[in-house]
């Protein structure tokens, strides 16, 4: 018997948990599993089947896949003699990285960009940077969960306003004093847009630093993809704006645009850049791909937001309150839990599936379920998602979802659709 064997054929014994532990881990399975999701899942439900439509994937241009993306990762595959694997922190001179931020940096109409390896390393680096115990860090109520994990990071006060609403932002300005300001461009859970020209110009008022997260609106929004805030002109006015790369750009990592004397301050300060391992030369070579393909896609854009607009407004026709909904990401708020798991089942049994978001990704009985709209769906496949979202209306019990009440006026739809 070899070694490997030998080790196979041993009995697998669990180490003992420590009180504190398992006592921790047993809420989780009384409180949610089995109170919550009475002994299923929320996230778990059917596998898709032959013809099943996704809804699913935030790759909202369909970048997956593109000719000129895979044979640009191959190439850098094979060129083995430039496969270094170390932080970034170490990198110096000319190589693919520093290209790539360049490349992004001029994209983006920004001074400078700095690369890391996710949209959650980003943010937190970012804020752990910027921040600390002496600065109040005022953000949107909706916003990213790694913008608020770096708002720990950085040991700083967290000051929530109102989502979209400036004008309680102010309010709490006006009360803590300057800090810096976090939202999203686009909200990954409602679609919602966030009113930037009037956060730009609280921002400017009280003298504070302001960071955008345009991770669901790089690429997808703004000429040629390059984001909400070309599109409106701010890139003057806003300090730094942050994308997770794994959305629209269907990669594995995460950008900050900013000034060029603050990114070299990034590079050496922010925990991620120091202390994990920078991207691989063939990823690297697939996102720089990936942008020359994206700054081209005009026409990729225009049917996702088309695609996205007949969505809208089909579902909102059917009684679906989507009064937050202005972008490619359309939220089906059941609110309880088990709602959602009614809907998400419903969905899944006619060849539907979304992605299902709840606590802690939305607040405590506002779970839902996404639809994530991209810009291969056919016709066909948008005419038999509203088909199946009206079939199902009565046995989701649309009508008495706090969503639906809250719309008000969606109630006439769903009780004569």
């Amino acid at each position: 018997m070899t070694n490997v064997a030998r080790l196979r054929a041993r009995p697998v014994r669990t180490v003992e948990e420590p009180d504190f532990l398992r006592q921790q881990v047993d809420r989780y399975y009384r409180e949610r599993v089995e109170e919550t999701w009475d002994g299923g899942h929320i996230m778990v439900g059917l596998e898709p089947g032959p013809g099943a439509i996704r809804l699913v994937s935030n790759d909202y241009l369909c970048m997956t896949r593109h000719p000129e993306i895979v044979d640009a990762q191959r190439a850098a595959l094979q060129d083995v003699d430039d496969a270094l694997l170390m932080a970034a922190v170490f990198l110096h001179g000319d190589n693919p990285q520093s290209r790539f931020e360049r490349a992004m940096a001029e994209w983006m109409e920004a001074e400078a960009s700095v690369l890391s390896q996710s949209g959650w390393a980003v943010n937190t680096g970012l804020i752990q940077s910027i921040a600390g115990p002496d600065v109040p860090c005022y953000i949107d109520l909706f916003a990213h969960a790694s913008l608020w994990e770096g708002i720990r990071s950085a040991g700083a006060q967290a000051v929530p306003f109102r989502h979209n609403a400036p004008e309680h932002l102010e309010k709490q300005l006006r009360r803590e004093g300057p800090g810096v300001i976090i939202v999203d461009s686009v909200y990954s859970t409602s679609g919602s847009v966030a009113p930037l020209v009037d956060i730009v110009e609280v921002s400017e008022r009280h003298g504070c630093v302001l960071v955008v997260d345009e991770a669901h609106s790089l690429g997808t929004h703004g000429p040629e993809g390059r984001g909400l805030v070309v599109d409106l002109g701010l890139t003057d006015r806003v300090h730094f704006r942050t994308a997770s790369l794994a959305k629209a750009f269907a990669g594995r990592a995460g950008v900050v645009a900013c000034s060029e004397r603050i990114a070299e301050y990034l590079k050496y300060t922010a925990n991620p850049a120091i202390f994990s391992s920078g991207l691989l030369p063939h990823e690297i070579a697939g996102l720089d791909a990936t942008l020359r393909v994206i700054a081209a896609a005009d026409d990729r854009r225009a049917r996702l937001h088309a695609n996205a607009a007949y969505l809208r407004e089909g579902l909102s026709d059917l009684g679906y309150n989507l009064d937050l909904c202005r972008s490619q990401i359309l939220g089906l708020e059941a609110g309880h839990e088990r709602s959602t798991i009614r809907l998400r089942d419903a969905l899944e049994s006619r060849g539907v599936f979304g992605s299902v978001f709840c606590a802690p990704a939305t607040p405590k009985h506002r779970s839902l379920i996404r639809f994530t709209v991209n810009s291969g769906l056919s016709a066909a496949e948008l005419d038999r998602i509203l088909a199946v979202c009206a079939e199902i209306r009565d046995e989701v019990d649309l009508a008495n979802w706090p969503s639906t009440r809250r719309g008000g006026a969606s109630l006439k739809s769903v009780a004569h659709g």
